[in-house]
């Protein structure tokens, strides 16, 4: 286990490959487990992230996990690519998510932002600074805390249990999240290079440590 202490998470691009002590195929072993600093206890946020992968519905046909944070009872917040190529959020372990019809991600980097708030269940999709229409999803939701937030694996217990077939295979990097729902300019600016707020004013997922295992790594 590598472990690196840093103070924001975006200075770190992680590199999830194929599994080279296989066929060639996608990993059972690799992920990063990232530790927030403070408990992800919400009513609204914002979660955005920089990927690439060349795992499409052109080219494979299965779900990706794009982010996952999950307790002991179940999927609290996921993100996925589907097999047909929307990108999805779930919440409390539900079956039903929210899906978004987007342009497939790929090898080049895609800046992509999601916003949800439980007051309304207003939930929208950025994707490089052009946003969705926006969607209602678990109004008067509360996102509990308590659990392990894991890029590059589906986790199906706490922490463990994962699935080669719906693991993430590319780059991930620029993973925030707010305890808020950002405006639409300060997200067209994130993605533009133009943000330039004080990281600590709106973080409430500053990097406190980050566990590298199996093939995945760091640059």
């Amino acid at each position: 286990v590598l472990t690196i202490f840093c103070l924001l998470l975006n200075v770190l691009s992680m590199i999830f490959p194929l599994d080279s002590s296989s066929s060639g195929g996608p990993s059972s072993t690799g992920y990063v487990e990232m530790i927030p600093q403070n408990p992800l206890n919400l009513r609204a946020f914002t979660l955005c992230m920089r990927l690439g992968t060349e795992l499409s519905m052109t080219t494979t046909e299965r779900s990706i996990i794009l982010f996952a944070y999950r307790t002991s009872q179940h999927d609290e917040l996921n993100v996925w690519q589907e097999v047909d190529g929307r990108l999805s959020l779930y919440l409390s372990g539900s079956s039903d998510g929210v899906l978004f019809q987007v342009p497939g991600l790929g090898a080049l980097h895609t800046h992509l932002c999601l916003t949800w708030d439980s007051s309304s269940g207003a939930t929208a999709l950025f994707m490089n600074g052009q946003r969705s229409l926006t969607k209602i999803y678990k109004k008067n939701h509360n996102v509990s805390s308590g659990g392990r937030v894991i890029l590059g694996q589906d986790p199906d217990s706490l922490l463990g249990d994962f699935d080669a077939d719906q693991s993430f295979v590319g780059e991930i990097y620029d993973v925030n999240m707010w305890s808020s729902v950002l405006s639409d300019s300060t997200i067209q600016d994130m993605f533009a290079g133009r943000f330039t707020q004080p990281y600590q004013v709106f973080f409430i997922f500053l990097l406190v440590s980050t566990l590298f295992k199996g093939n995945s790594s760091a640059l």
